[in-house]
């Protein structure tokens, strides 16, 4: 069993920054490929981005390419999401999730393990 627990959302201006962070526990951190997503009020969670085990091989979707970076540090057991040049599109609960597979990584279905969710809003 793996607890993940997302921080950083709130409200901030468009074109401004937020860092997210979700801290997990219960096993082995650097075994897990961790992702993030985000649902936006009336559609479907969606995937952002994806970081592998080591840290060396990220992936995003094209609307957050240049502008959002993932990371983790897997000696405090944490991933991250610094967002820049935020956007009101961008509004939405952000998920951080966890899984031991290598498969189907920017599908929901890929995931074993989720967060409880951070809100961010943007505003224009």
């Amino acid at each position: 069993q793996v607890q993940l627990l997302e921080s950083g959302g709130g409200l901030v201006q468009a074109g401004g920054s937020l860092r997210l962070s979700c801290a997990a526990s219960g096993r082995t951190f650097s075994n897990y490929v961790m992702g993030w997503f985000r649902q936006a009020p009336g559609k479907e969670r969606e995937f952002v981005a994806y970081i592998s085990r080591s840290g060396g091989m990220t992936y995003y979707t094209d609307s957050v390419k240049g502008r959002f970076t993932i990371s983790r540090d897997n000696a405090k057991n944490t991933v991250y999401l610094q967002m820049n040049s935020l956007k009101p599109e961008d509004t939405a609960v952000y998920y951080c999730a966890t899984t031991t597979s290598q498969f189907r990584l920017t599908t929901t279905s890929g995931y074993d393990y989720w967060g409880q969710g951070t809100q961010v809003t943007v505003s224009s």
